[in-house]
Order: structure tokens, then sequence, then C-alpha cells
């Protein structure tokens, strides 16, 4: 069994920042890609960044420059560093991991973690 928490979450003004972190636990044996993402209210969830086990990493357009993602693959443990932050980045952000547990590989979520920026 696999899970994944996340934490980090919060309120800030505009122009602030946050590190998101999430953490997966149970029984693991590699971990291939990590990613954020996120659901605003009424919108579909969407990726914010994604990190592949190699280190490579791509944005959504709307974050580039502003937020990076970073992982320690010995932690089992990705990041998300948002700067500069906006009203507009007010979501529920989600980690998901593709990870092989057992003899399947799968996606995993996190249970989610509300951040809200303020005008």
């Amino acid at each position: 069994q696999v899970q994944l928490v996340e934490s980090g979450g919060g309120l800030v003004q505009a122009g602030g920042s946050l590190r998101l972190s999430c953490v997966a636990s149970g029984n693991i044996f590699t971990i291939n890609d990590m990613g954020w993402y996120r659901q605003a209210a009424e919108k579909q969830r969407e990726l914010v960044a994604r990190i592949t086990y190699d280190g490579s990493t791509n944005y959504a357009e709307g974050v580039k420059g502003r937020f990076t993602i970073s992982r320690d693959s010995a932690k089992n443990t990705v990041y998300l560093q948002m700067n500069s932050l906006k009203p507009e980045d007010t979501a529920v952000y989600y980690c998901k991991f593709r990870l092989l547990s057992g003899i399947r590989w799968d996606d995993y979520w996190g249970q989610g973690t509300q951040v809200a920026v303020s005008s």
C-alpha cells in the first residue's frame, strides 16, 4: 500500500512564497515521474510542474520563472517552491507520483493541500 502526503499549503499575500512538500511511503520499489497539479474552484485539474527520474523538468506557462520543482529520490519526496505568488495561483495543489509498487506501475495521488493567495 502506498500513501502520498502533501504539506506546506496555506494563506499568503500576493508576492509571497510557499514551499510545498510531498512524501510517499509504503511498498515502493522505485519512482519515475513526480508532479504537482492544481485545481481551482470550478476548473479542471491542471499540470503545474513535473520532474522525471533523471531530473528533467517542465512547467505550465503561467508558473515559469516563479515556481521550481525539485526532488529528493532518497527520501521519496518532491518539492514545489512557489515565489511571486499571484491570486490566480489559488487552488488545491496535488502531487502525483508514477511509481513501481510490487510488480505494477501506477499513478498515485496525494490528498491535496490548499493554497490561497490574497490580493
